[in-house]
């Protein structure tokens, strides 16, 4: 299937430039009504399918037997050998049955149950993260809610989860930004040395947890055991990264753009103020459909198959777009807008289901809860002071800079 001519020369889902603003959500809704599966050109590469609508990408999700995450990996471009094979000691890049048994290793670390018990913890940090940036703000007049709020929350709760100084996970989401970044805004050297620097940070906090164990989930995760295999360290350090890059994303790109689609939409901002504790669990979900942090992930095709009435060859690139899928009026009433109560909400902002579905997602939950409700209730003058500016990506969406006066 393509879009019509006229069309396509509209579409461009590979450069950074088309996120600029947040989700292509215009070239999403041309691609669902036109071609829901959709052969989009790779600069320097063959090419791949992107897939649009809610129930395309939920049956690529549900079916790891006929699409691969750990064949070409998880991203569009085809990485070089020896990096693959690196990213394949990666849960994301994994398929069952070895996918299963990882997520079994240390899945019982991220239950409800267990993120629950972190609840009072991370809603400290949140205090302490406010009281930081209104004290900052008192001093320059106005703070930055990415950096001196959204991006400390997953930084230091992570760094309280794995037992390592707060100022490491600060330094460390820095490194995953550049990461993050897209080839054509930053290059690949950059990346590359990112990713060392995590990778030999990561080795030294095995290495220390080994000698030195404590209550934390770094000593937890190399102690674990299931039918006598532990973690090595390779697999460590593909842990480690994981944790770094999908815990921090969602929670600090959704409350990034939450905060500032709420500040442009006074009357709604209004409403879920209200009646904040009884309406931030459901307004908390409708911000996740409505920035869908993660923009794709890709998959690989087993063998020749079809999705729709698409025929796709063994090999093909299967990318779907999570944001798109999130807009679909065939599963959303009034899918552009935002609608802070909206129920039921089958937003696919931790993943499609199927194997993949976001390990972390009960601890994004609990940090978006508490940062949105806290933020909210206690800066009532809570106002943008600045444009937002947004990550010049397009594998992840969120703003890099929201300026705004707390008080």
């Amino acid at each position: 299937m393509s879009a019509p001519a006229e069309l396509t020369a509209r579409i461009d889902l590979w450069s950074s430039a088309s996120f600029a603003e947040g989700h292509p959500v215009e070239q999403y809704r041309c691609l669902r009504e036109n071609a829901p599966v959709y052969r989009h050109e790779e600069p320097d590469g063959p090419g791949f399918w992107a897939v649009t609508s809610h129930a395309l990408v939920r049956e690529v999700s549900m079916h790891p037997e006929r699409f691969s995450s750990a064949l070409g990996g998880i991203l569009i471009p085809d990485l070089p050998p020896q990096e693959l094979e690196f990213f394949r000691t990666m849960m994301l890049a994994m398929d069952p049955p070895r996918h299963s048994f990882y997520r079994r290793l240390v899945g019982g670390l991220f239950t409800p149950k267990r993120a629950a018990q972190w609840r009072e913890r991370i809603a400290a940090t949140v205090t302490a993260i406010l009281d930081e940036a209104a004290e900052a703000e008192r001093a320059a007049g106005s703070c930055d809610l990415v950096t001196e709020v959204a991006g400390k929350l997953p930084s230091y709760v992570i760094a309280e989860l794995l037992g390592i100084p707060r100022a490491d996970g600060e330094r460390l989401y820095e490194q995953t930004e550049i990461m993050h970044s897209a080839p054509d805004a930053v290059i690949v050297e950059r990346r590359s040395a990112a990713m060392v620097e995590i990778m030999q940070y990561a080795a030294g906090v095995r290495a220390d947890k080994l000698a030195n164990p404590a209550p934390d989930m770094a000593t937890r995760l190399v102690t674990a055991e299931v039918d006598g295999q532990r973690l090595t360290e390779e697999e460590f350090i593909s842990f480690f990264m994981l944790l770094l890059n999908a815990g921090g994303d969602t929670t600090r790109n959704l409350i990034g753009g939450a905060v500032a689609a709420l500040l442009d939409r006074p009357a709604q901002l209004a409403w879920l103020r209200s009646d904040l504790p009884a309406r931030i669990p459901a307004a908390a979900e409708e911000l996740l459909r409505f920035q869908a942090p993660v923009i794709y992930m890709r998959r690989t095709a087993v063998a020749d198959t079809a999705l729709g009435d698409v025929p796709i060859a063994a090999g093909d690139k299967v990318v779907l777009y999570y944001g798109a899928a999130n807009r679909d009026p065939a599963v959303f009433d009034r899918p552009e807008e935002l609608v802070l109560d909206r129920t039921p909400n089958e937003h696919i902002a931790f993943g499609g289901g199927g194997p993949h579905f976001c390990l972390g997602a009960h601890f994004g939950r609990i940090e978006a809860v508490e940062m949105l409700g806290q933020l909210l209730g206690r800066f009532p003058g809570l106002a943008l002071a600045g444009e937002p500016t947004w990550l010049a990506s397009n594998f992840i969406s969120g703003p890099t800079h929201v300026p705004v006066r707390l008080s």
